[in-house]
């Protein structure tokens, strides 16, 4: 929200100046103006710019929002709609993705190349979204260009709304804690190396919050990291939203004698089981209660390390912050709290141990497993393969199914919309096939209220990460080994959980089930940025058969390219609004003046 405040009569009983939390508050009433029935609205001025960091005592570039490494948390609840201005002082274009937020029928404001035109440097554009049946803990992040690995994230809380109310205590605090994999590489420079088929080799560091480790060796950790500081009330319980937004590491999270008690998982509320420490793979996200339950006689370490590599480096790339109480009496001790076996095999099981709350009310009242999925029959099955890198017509790419993915310069969505022939094809295998890998730019065409049975077979050395936008899919089944029809058998079918992201182990597979219940056309891809970048990503379309008046419209300040780009008009001004509705200053003042009065005040002009 932009950094602005209201003046107030220097005599007045109130404070001379509301804050910008507050404005954001009065402009939440700007729903007033659309009809009392209608869900709020808030307002946002975001600005993507390079900012100068040294993270790992390395001094480079980063990409902040609003001048913040990591970005700004968008704190909402339940149905709200939301209005954010990105504003583009990059030397390239971008798109900010919203990781999980399904955008019910709007797959325009999805952020992907299949969905929009990217933002050119200098050039602004205006995001309309409404949260639609949704709470829980998300990111958001630059979806081009390997842009993530230089930040460009930042967290996404939606809250229950009053009527429903939360499945545990109300927590005392909030704490959002971003955990990735960090190189010193600029991610221009990382591109150019995966175009060459090199690989990424291992990151230079782990990042908690954009800060570099803390010196809990001196061997280890250079002089002058700047560390992230947790400030803490003994007794006190805190919800933590923990989130990988890095590039291609697993990462182990674990916090120096507390416990986590995991209660959600990318929107949905979990069986709450107490974790030592929790495997988070890249793009997926979680929440924990912990409680300060410790004597204080130190602090306490907050860990992030990588899993699935040898002992010598994982030392090397810990990220470590610090848990500060109140009333601490002493630095945090070593060694390191213990991650754990550090074995596929029990990170798997960990991930089984995982839960649906089915009892639990989130986004509306009913409890969570009042959908029965497992009593669904399926429509259409595939089984999705992927490969390691591997030279397609001379060039380094990733596929799925033998296709490595081709964005066309015109997004699907807007070909969709204007009937432009030939820049896809509805024609994704829904098996491998016995055929040379190549480039190009396939669809699954969805059945429409269809049940959809995804298989990810990973033949990779690595765990790939599966991110399907639009939608929260059922994870109910994982194994090491090929899939056969026979291993539905392990599949569960009452409380798998529901999420947007799922991990597939090297060597392994991983089974979800979605209902195609979301019109639109909706990126499927790995969460690995390396991977991602060298095609291994698809899109489906979901077209409802009927004419579906629900699907929102092409938005009037949609941005034109490819084969469309002669509908575009300039932007004569740099950052001049993008044109999305808003209130009136009139109706503003209005509101604003509602408000002051609420508080005994009287507002005589907006800053």
């Amino acid at each position: 929200m932009s950094e602005k405040g209201l003046q107030m009569p220097s005599g007045g009983s109130c404070s001379s100046f509301i804050p910008s939390s507050l404005f954001s508050a009065i402009l939440v009433l700007g729903s007033l103006s659309r009809g009392l029935a209608e869900d709020p609205y808030v307002y946002f001025d975001w600005t993507v710019s390079y900012l100068s960091s040294s993270p790992l005592g390395v001094k480079q570039q980063v990409i902040g929002i609003n001048g913040l490494f990591p970005g700004p948390i968008l704190n909402i609840t339940t149905n709200w709609n939301v209005e954010i201005n990105v504003k583009n002082e990059l030397d390239e274009s971008v798109l900010l993705t919203w990781n999980g937020i399904q955008h019910r029928k709007n797959s325009w404001q999805d952020g992907v190349l299949g969905t929009n035109c990217p933002i050119p440097a200098g050039w602004n554009w205006t995001y309309q979204f409404q949260v639609k049946d949704q709470i829980g803990s998300f990111f958001y992040f630059l979806s081009l260009n390997f842009q993530r690995a230089a930040g460009g994230y930042g967290g996404i809380i939606i809250n229950n709304r009053d009527v429903i109310p939360l499945p545990f205590a109300t927590p005392d605090g909030d704490v959002t804690v971003f955990i990735s994999d960090w190189y010193t590489k600029s991610h221009k420079k990382l591109r150019k190396d995966i175009e060459k088929g090199n690989d990424l080799g291992f990151p230079d560091g782990i990042l908690i919050n954009g800060f570099g480790p803390y010196q809990y060796d001196k061997e280890l950790v250079q002089d002058g990291i700047t560390y992230q500081i947790i400030n803490v009330e003994p007794a006190k319980t805190y919800r933590f939203r923990v989130h990988n937004v890095g590039i291609s590491t697993s990462l182990n999270f674990r916090i120096q004698n507390h416990n986590l008690l995991l209660v959600e998982t990318e929107g949905s509320y979990t069986v709450q089981q107490i974790y030592a420490n929790m495997d988070i793979h890249v793009g997926q996200s979680y929440s924990f209660l912990v409680t300060m339950d410790q004597n204080a006689s130190t602090d306490y370490f907050i860990v992030a390390s990588p899993r699935f590599i040898n002992s010598s480096k994982f030392s090397k790339a810990a990220g470590v912050a610090v848990l500060h109480y109140s009333n601490s009496q002493g630095p945090a001790l070593s060694p390191l709290p213990d991650p754990g076996e550090n074995d596929a095999y029990a990170s798997m099981n960990q991930a089984r141990s995982i839960r649906w709350n089915v009892s639990a009310g989130a986004a509306r009242p009913n409890p969570q497993g009042s959908f029965r999925y497992g009593e669904i029959t399926v429509t259409d099955v595939y089984v999705i393969l992927n490969r390691s890198p591997e030279l397609i017509n001379g060039k380094w790419r990733t596929t799925l199914n033998g296709i490595s993915y081709l964005p066309p310069s015109t997004p699907l969505k807007l070909a969709q919309q204007f009937n432009l022939p030939g820049l896809y094809k509805l024609d994704f295998p829904n098996r491998l096939l016995n055929r040379p890998a190549k480039v190009d730019t396939s669809l699954i065409n969805g059945t429409y209220k269809g049940f959809l049975e995804i298989i990810f077979q990973n033949n990779d050395t690595n765990v790939q990460n599966y991110h399907l936008d639009g939608y929260a899919f059922f994870v109910v089944g994982m194994d090491f080994g090929v899939w056969t029809e026979s291993s539905r058998a392990t599949y569960n079918k009452w409380d798998g959980v529901a999420r947007c992201t799922t991990q597939v182990f090297p060597g392994a597979w991983t089974a979800i089930l979605v209902s195609l219940d979301n019109a639109g056309i909706w990126n499927l891809r790995t969460e690995n940025l390396d991977s991602w970048y060298l095609g291994q990503e698809l899109y489906m379309t979901v077209v409802n058969p009927e004419n579906d008046t629900t699907e929102l419209q092409l938005p009037d300040n949609a941005i034109f390219c490819g084969l469309l780009s002669s509908l575009q008009n300039d932007q004569a001004q740099r950052f001049k609004f993008s044109g999305a509705p808003s209130i009136s200053n009139a109706s503003k003042a209005s509101l604003i003046a509602l408000v002051a009065v609420a508080f005994g005040c009287f507002v005589l002009s907006p800053s």
